[in-house]
């Protein structure tokens, strides 16, 4: 029983203390893929993010630390004045680089 108490502690920690909502700026930052950056976009630097990939024994889902990742990065970009980011480097301990972009809108 008690060890059931622990885990299901753990696992209500681990999903709610690194979840990561979207901010309204960060709605409309765009996400480039990798690759060559679209013409007029201009950098304006770079942004370094990082959430917990794990919490004690637990590996969180590899996907659901890169969408919170990104999620931070969008809503970073609008204070370096850019609109559109793009991963700079894969995510590595919970942590990634994106580099920030200000493009034209289309």
């Amino acid at each position: 029983m008690r060890a059931l108490l622990v885990s299901a502690l753990i696992a209500a920690t681990a999903t709610a203390c690194t979840w990561v909502p979207i901010e309204t700026a960060g709605k409309a930052v765009q996400v480039l893929p990798a690759g060559p950056i679209p013409g007029g976009c201009q950098l304006k630097g770079e942004i370094v993010v990082s959430v917990k990939d794990k919490v004690a024994f637990y590996n969180r889902n590899a996907l659901r630390v890169q969408e919170e990742l990104e999620t931070l990065a969008r809503n970073e970009a609008p204070s370096a004045g850019a609109n559109a980011v793009q991963a700079a480097a894969a995510p590595s301990d919970g942590s990634q680089r994106f580099k920030a972009y200000s493009c034209p809108r289309r």
